[in-house]
């Protein structure tokens, strides 16, 4: 195992590149990283503004972290056929360099690699040097001069691994000059097919078998290990992170931190492969993945913790109860409703949200083995089929669900609301079972209602128009999309509707006002209401969007699990049906009505300032909620006053209200 379960990250990066490193460096080590592998290129450094670039770039890694750098890639004008990877002219040109790069920067590390991949053919064209020779002479050199300067050796990985190319090293005298073997490995990217990766163990113990013959002082360290989620399966890449941190080797390098934009070529003529695109724990917008959003907030046990809380699937004739977004604040209060009745329940969720993982283990201590977690995406069409092939009923919650991340994010807004949903439906149809579907529709779909004539009171509007006054927003009102997601959640709404008419499966919509209460992670994009008390709790500002009038009806999430549950129940007789579901006219409130029910709650005045009002926002939206009672018999409970005080019950715990932060200061 590495280091006391130390870590770090390789990361490549490039000349003009100050503004993304400078980030990346402070995230990286706020995943609790102590090592970075980088490149020193050979080649970039002979091109104009090259020097100046390393002599930012090494301090600033080695600040953060303790620093390898990996020399390699030849100046083309020094190659013996013009290509980076070519072998140079002059052999010793290459230990010439070495030497030039530890004078240099060498204060800011100890140890230092020669090359990288020298069998893979975009790295050492040994089409130039068919039996290595030209290979070990260069870096036997430039190895032997460093070890004499004093720095720790490190042999560039062989990827993919080669026993006899290692031999070789042994019998050429390149491993006697080696301190490190650097090891490569990618299962489930890569080296995934079934019969070719035995785990590292196996690997490990191959390279020991042979660095023992000719070097038995050498360590073996792991300096890229990786996992690509282009499939959106960010769980295995954790498991993939766990299994190589556990891996007997001294050290342990990820690869990669940050995805490459699909505008940067890989390697030059390379085809375009998802893999190589995918390989971050980050992706390229800097969003981070689960890993290391887990890795940020609790460490490499915390990403343990939770990566144990999956469970096999259950097997027939159980047919549970399978909830996407089932970590989520909803799906997580509709699971413990069907798991305290000892139902069994399959929750599928990617925990892509902050702090749902929470909610999982909250589960999971309550229920024990009657909670199945899958970390599944609905992206991935097959997987779907898997996990939904002998489920009893679906309540499909999972979402991207901010209409501000899919302005900046159409294309993944679209494919996991939109086509995320079919993939859903089309695994439903092909398991061949009449499996009802409930699916977590939105006001949205009626779009920002600017057609409405509005009437301004002191803290709140209200429709010109006195039937809408008095009843709300009903489902004979026209669908009107508008911003990405409201798109992206209508056409979901609508195809969930369809598979009713055409394929006849028993499905229906519930298109949802503000839900709010226990086990809401509220953020400014989406959940308002717990966000707004989450706030004041910790005596933050917040911000309006609007002038506060904007008017909600907002339902307490134990209403809400009614409303579903009680949708079930009745899904022969309804299905193909809408229903709007909010807490009606009389839990109708403007934000500056909530905001003065925090303020007496949390005992002082929240900081709130004003911004513009955002796209696609409706001034007004208060659900007629008359076809759900009709068919259901369904009611609010829970008034919105009783409601947020529960809701500050359980949040007030957990956000120490900032007096009483000051008072254990003091």
């Amino acid at each position: 195992m590495s280091e006391r379960g130390a870590f770090g990250f390789t990361e490549w990066f490039r000349p003009g590149e100050q503004a993304r490193t400078e980030r990346a460096l402070a995230a990286m080590a706020a995943t609790g990283a102590t090592h970075l592998r980088t490149h020193l290129s050979w080649a970039e450094y002979h091109t104009p503004g090259g020097p100046d670039w390393y002599d930012w770039l090494l301090p600033r890694a080695a600040a953060r972290f303790e620093l390898l750098p990996c020399i390699h890639y030849t100046p083309p004008s020094l190659s013996r056929s013009g290509s980076a990877a070519s072998p140079p002219r002059r052999l010793l040109d290459y230990a010439d360099f070495v030497d030039h790069a530890l004078t240099r920067y060498g204060r800011h590390f100890r140890a230092v690699e020669l090359w990288n991949e020298p069998n893979n053919l975009l790295d050492w064209d040994w089409r130039e040097d068919p039996d290595w020779s030209l290979f070990c002479e260069m870096v036997g050199a430039a190895a032997h001069w460093a070890r004499r300067r004093g720095f720790t050796t490190v042999l560039g990985g062989p990827c993919p691994f080669d026993a006899h190319w290692l031999r070789l090293m042994g019998e050429r005298g390149v491993l006697a000059e080696i301190d490190a073997l650097g090891l490569h490995g990618f299962p489930g990217t890569w080296d995934s097919e079934r019969g070719s990766w035995n785990g590292w163990p196996a690997l490990i113990g191959a390279a020991r078998g042979i660095l023992d013959a000719h070097n038995p002082q050498a360590a073996i360290w792991i300096t890229e290990a990786g996992y690509a989620t282009w499939r959106n399966d960010e769980a295995a890449q954790a498991r993939s992170f766990l299994d190589a941190l556990a891996a007997p080797a001294a050290r342990l390098y990820w690869y990669g931190w940050q995805d490459i934009p699909d505008s940067v070529a890989v390697q030059e003529g390379l085809r375009f492969d998802q893999r190589h695109y995918h390989m971050g724990v980050v992706d390229a917008e800097g969003h981070p993945k689960l890993l290391a959003r887990l890795l940020a907030e609790s460490g490499t046990q915390g990403v343990a913790r939770t990566l144990t809380l999956a469970a096999p699937l259950l097997q027939q004739p159980a047919q549970p109860i399978v909830i996407t977004g089932g970590a989520g604040f909803i799906g997580c209060n509709l699971a413990d409703s069907y798991l305290r009745e000892g139902r069994d329940v399959v929750v599928l969720d990617n925990l892509s949200r902050p702090g749902v993982e929470q909610n999982l283990a909250w589960l999971k201590d309550r229920h024990g083995d009657r909670l199945s977690w899958q970390a599944a995406d609905l992206r991935d069409e097959p997987l779907m089929r898997e996990l939904l092939r002998d489920a009893g009923a679906v309540f499909h919650l999972a979402a991207q669900t901010a209409v501000t991340t899919s302005l900046d994010s159409p294309v993944a807004d679209f494919e996991v609301n939109a086509r995320g949903t079919l993939n859903l439906l089309e695994a439903v149809r092909r398991s061949g079972r009449a499996t009802p579907v409930i699916f977590a529709s939105t006001n949205k779909v009626y779009g920002n209602l600017g057609d409405l004539a509005m009437l301004l009171q002191e803290d709140r509007c209200v429709p010109a128009d006195t039937v809408v006054a008095m009843r709300g927003i009903g489902e004979q009102r026209p669908l009107d999309f508008c911003t990405p997601y409201g798109c992206s959640k209508g056409v979901a709404d609508q195809y969930v509707l369809d598979y009713a008419q055409s394929y006849g499966l028993p499905t229906a919509v519930l298109r949802m006002s503000c839900i709010y209460g226990p086990r809401q992670f509220g953020t400014e994009d989406q959940g308002w209401v717990a966000h707004f008390v989450i706030r004041a709790l910790r005596g933050e500002p917040i911000t309006l969007y609007g002038d506060g009038r904007q008017v909600r009806d907002i339902l307490h999430v134990q209403d809400a699990v009614a409303a579903y549950r009680a949708l079930l129940s009745r899904i022969d007789a309804l299905r193909g049906q809408a229903f709007n579901l909010g807490g009606g006219p009389a839990n109708a409130v403007s934000l500056r009505m909530v905001l003065r029910e925090i303020a007496r709650l949390v005992g002082h005045e929240p900081v709130v300032s004003h911004g513009e009002t955002r796209q696609g926002d409706q001034a007004y939206f208060v659900a007629d909620t008359t076809k759900l009672e009709a068919a259901l018999g369904w009611a609010p409970r829970i008034a919105w006053r009783p409601g947020l005080e529960d809701l500050h019950g359980w949040l007030a715990p957990r956000h120490r209200p900032v007096a009483d932060r000051l008072r254990l200061i003091a």
